[in-house]
């Protein structure tokens, strides 16, 4: 089946799933694995904001936003001589990509037919579900089922190590100008690795707050994970969380990578944390994932 990916986590889903030799189209920002981007038909494009500052590239993106504007442009001619039977996208965030609604419109104008599958997790256990829908609609039912279970496996091994320890209080900070606290399946990726999260949002969007709120609970543990940077961005962004939680711990970590895209690898977000939470039972976590600042 040729398989077209619309967001970088379906493209991390599609590898896991051994099914790397049927993607044929990806977007700008799949970049795990490297082989995607450098070997796949880029179908999506998008705005460079490299060198913005955080607040320049929120306010580039509410404006686009209300003026009707899109973040993500559809290379529709390339999408089309691709000929995908499967498209993934989603409808979960319109700032982290292509909602599947504009993918409809592209293909009906250019007559194509091929089946969207839109992805839209909400916790953590919406992501491990959709794998199997992924590996459904794929044509390779079996291969869900096992994937799902062997990164099951990996929690339970989490969970046993921190079952019964105290819980960190841990507030998280997905944006830093305004600052972001913790929706979706986050808060489900704090528990997991034995915290409590704080001034966080479980299965909900995540929201513009304010500093005083997000330090209110008292966190002990803060993790700053912005949505769109690897660890050295992380870093520069959290050292200037530091001076809003005085006492607390700050950590920076590979936001990309571990924890905002819903993709297998959120479950080495849950061991990276779980070493940062409860580091005398837990392994330490790879190079170039985690880093404290504080």
């Amino acid at each position: 089946m040729r398989l077209v990916s619309l967001l970088p986590s379906a493209t991390e889903i599609v590898y896991a799933l051994g099914l790397g030799d049927d993607l044929v189209g990806v977007t700008f920002e799949c970049d795990e694995p490297a082989e995607a981007r450098a070997s796949k038909t880029v179908v999506v494009g998008g705005r460079d904001t490299t060198g913005l500052t955080p607040a320049e590239i929120d306010e580039y993106v509410r404006t686009e936003m209300a003026a009707g504007g899109d973040l993500y442009t559809l290379h529709a001619d390339a999408l089309a001589g691709l000929a995908p039977e499967l498209i993934l996208t989603q409808d979960l965030c319109r700032v982290c990509a292509l909602p599947s609604g504009h993918v409809d419109d592209a293909l009906s104008h250019l007559g194509c037919r091929s089946d969207v599958l839109s992805l839209d997790p909400h916790t953590l256990d919406d992501v491990l579900d959709t794998f199997e829908e992924v590996a459904r609609a794929a044509g390779v039912p079996e291969r869900g089922p096992v994937l799902v279970a062997a990164l099951r496996r990996r929690l339970a091994e989490v969970a046993a190590a921190v079952a019964g320890r105290p819980r960190p209080k841990v507030a998280v900070v997905e944006w830093v100008d305004p600052p972001f606290g913790a929706g979706h399946w986050v808060p489900d990726l704090i528990v997991a690795a034995g915290g409590e999260p704080v001034a966080a949002r479980p299965g909900q969007r995540s929201v513009a707050t304010t500093w005083a709120e997000l330090a209110a609970p008292g966190p002990d543990v803060v993790l700053v994970t912005p949505c769109g940077y690897h660890l050295d961005g992380a870093v520069r962004q959290a050292e200037s969380v530091v001076p809003h939680f005085p006492g607390a711990a700050v950590w920076a970590i590979d936001g990309d990578g571990l924890v905002v895209r819903p993709g297998p690898r959120l479950i080495d977000g849950v061991e990276a944390i779980a070493a940062i939470l409860h580091p005398d039972v837990v392994p330490a976590a790879p190079p170039g994932t985690i880093s404290r600042v504080s």
